[in-house]
């Protein structure tokens, strides 16, 4: 090989070789130590220190300490020591306060935010003379390391419902009735109303896609009232039943639930309608209308498990679909468009891939949480 070669012979017995090799074809080394240990490699087969910093992309003097570094330490000299870094500017109290402050509400330390964010932190550190000055940026920096992000929050559910042997009961039920195999008799819609739908007619008119622009849709708009969808979702072929209502009544859903009667095949003896807790779904008229229909068999999910209704899935491809842009002319155009688009969807419907693990994580809470010992 052209080139000077070292005086510095190196030698590297198998275990060494090995440790190196597995650096370099290892793909979570970091980039250095792989160059470092290929250039051990290609000088212990006679490589001369020019074509060796040439090939692994390092100047000829690094090769030449790194050398050295491995002679006199072995593997573990190539691995980089660690540098002392800049000199810490804040001593360790203010770090203690701002996690304190972080850990507290701000209307509780007399300031009128909601929230803490980092140059909020800042400023009151400076007005309460913690520091003389502090960025943002250093202020980010110490709550990132104590894992602190006073500027988000996360919304949960306090216990008004407990989740008790009854809940478990409701939960058990509705996912049997989702997953069992049905008889030819049955069926299992579920119902709910998508509520205050807005046509907002725009002042303009809504320009199409064109290259390198998007829909285009006038921000101002006229209020023309607020329409309800009524929608039963057939949990095993997916097929929807809707209505629209202006108001969202017992009488509207009573109308509703006859539109099922007429529209469901008579062979379908039991029809099992699950439903949120809504009022309109429990009231005197709706009860006599039942009592006279026993084909249909309510089941009402848990309070606060409105995630069960599958109807619910269904209402958010509606959303994304056909109500992202609001822009119909009036009531009656919203109306005609939404079962427009019941229409289209029942013409490819399809059910919803449920399963018994939907509900694991809820099970998995109610067991996990500690049982009062039954009084004597």
């Amino acid at each position: 090989m052209p080139g000077r070669h070292s005086t510095t012979v190196i030698q590297i017995d198998d275990l060494t070789r090995v440790a190196l090799q597995r650096w370099v074809y290892r793909q979570k080394t970091p980039v250095g130590l792989a160059r470092r240990a290929r250039a051990m490699l290609l000088l212990e087969q006679g490589d001369t220190y020019v074509h060796t910093a040439k090939y692994v992309g390092l100047a000829e003097y690094h090769i030449r300490k790194w050398v050295k570094r491995f002679c006199e330490y072995g593997v573990s000299g190539l691995c980089e020591k660690p540098r002392p870094g800049r000199p810490p500017v804040f001593a360790p109290e203010v770090a203690f306060h701002v996690v304190k402050l972080a850990c507290e509400r701000p209307d509780h330390m007399g300031s009128s935010l909601s929230q803490w964010d980092c140059p909020e932190l800042a400023r009151r550190l400076k007005a309460d003379g913690i520091v003389p000055s502090i960025s943002a940026d250093t202020v980010e920096r110490i709550l990132r390391s104590h894992k602190l992000k006073p500027w988000r929050h996360h919304l949960w559910l306090s216990a008004k419902a407990p989740r008790d042997d009854h809940f478990v009961h409701l939960v058990q039920t509705l996912v049997e009735l989702y997953t069992r195999p049905l008889a030819k008799e049955e069926m299992v819609l579920c119902l709910d109303e998508k509520t205050n739908l807005q046509p907002r007619s725009r002042l303009a008119v809504t320009l199409p896609t064109r290259p390198g622009l998007p829909t285009r849709l006038e921000h101002e708009y006229k209020r023309a009232g607020a329409l309800h969808l009524f929608a039963a979702f057939d949990t095993r072929t997916g097929k929807v039943y809707a209505r629209t209502e202006v108001r969202k009544r017992q009488v509207e859903f009573l109308a509703f639930l006859s539109q099922l009667e007429r529209e469901l095949p008579p062979a379908s003896t039991r029809v099992f309608l699950v439903m949120d807790n809504l009022s309109v779904h429990k009231g005197k008229q709706v009860r006599a209308w039942l009592a006279t229909h026993p084909r249909f068999v309510c089941h009402f999910v848990p309070v606060h498990c409105s995630w069960m209704n599958q109807v619910e899935q269904w209402f958010s491809i509606v959303q994304r679909k056909r109500l992202r842009i609001s822009d119909f002319a009036n009531l009656d155009d919203l109306a005609e468009r939404l079962m427009a688009f019941v229409s289209e969807w029942n013409a490819y419907a399809h059910p919803f891939n449920w399963s018994t693990k939907s509900a694991a994580k809820v099970m998995a809470k109610y067991q996990a949480q500690p049982r009062l010992a039954p009084a004597a």
